[in-house]
């Protein structure tokens, strides 16, 4: 997501967003644009704050993401890498969320440019990751039952994303999406 302040000409900070889809795991980090060195940076920075380890990478169709350096990447690193389809905007829905919830809630629509801008955005992203993970509680969709109409879901036990739901203690996704 990049921090351009409504003006999209010159240099601007980008930030990463990874959710792990099954524990609701979410990690921002701050990129100096999208150039391969910054992408991959950021992807190992966070992946260092995941408590089990990417197996998989699902992207949006981003020219940051399609690209022979991060599938070079997954391939030496035995990550599996796909991407979203096509014209389907929704397929990296809670990436889309997280954006929203983690990113624009928290620093607006503001140009950010400056080292110490992207040392705060870094500082902020690190105490979100606390939040996020440890502190607030999420809840998944378990059933959606149709009535005519109307469309009701069921919701587990809202829980937060800290190990307890995790990969490794059951859960079947272990899939980052940036």
């Amino acid at each position: 997501m990049g921090h351009e302040g409504g003006n999209s000409s010159g240099e601007f900070f980008f930030t990463l967003t990874m959710t792990d889809i099954a524990a609701g795991w979410t990690i921002n980090r701050s990129m100096k644009n999208k150039a391969a060195p910054w992408l991959v940076q950021a992807i190992d920075e966070a992946s260092t704050q995941f408590p089990f380890a990417i197996l998989g990478i699902d992207s949006d169709n981003g020219s940051e993401f399609i690209n022979m350096h991060l599938s070079e990447y997954c391939l030496v690193r035995k990550i599996t890498f796909t991407r979203s389809r096509s014209g389907n905007k929704n397929d990296g829905a809670h990436v889309e969320q997280g954006n929203w919830n983690h990113v624009r809630q928290l620093v607006g629509f503001l140009p950010f440019d400056t080292e110490a801008e992207f040392e705060l955005l870094d500082r902020i992203w690190g105490l979100d990751g606390v939040f996020t993970n440890y502190l607030l509680a999420q809840q998944k969709v378990v059933e959606k039952h149709r009535h005519g109409a109307k469309v009701t879901d069921h919701y587990d036990r809202a829980q937060t994303p800290t190990p307890q739901r995790s990969p490794t203690t059951g859960s079947t996704g272990r899939r980052a999406s940036p």
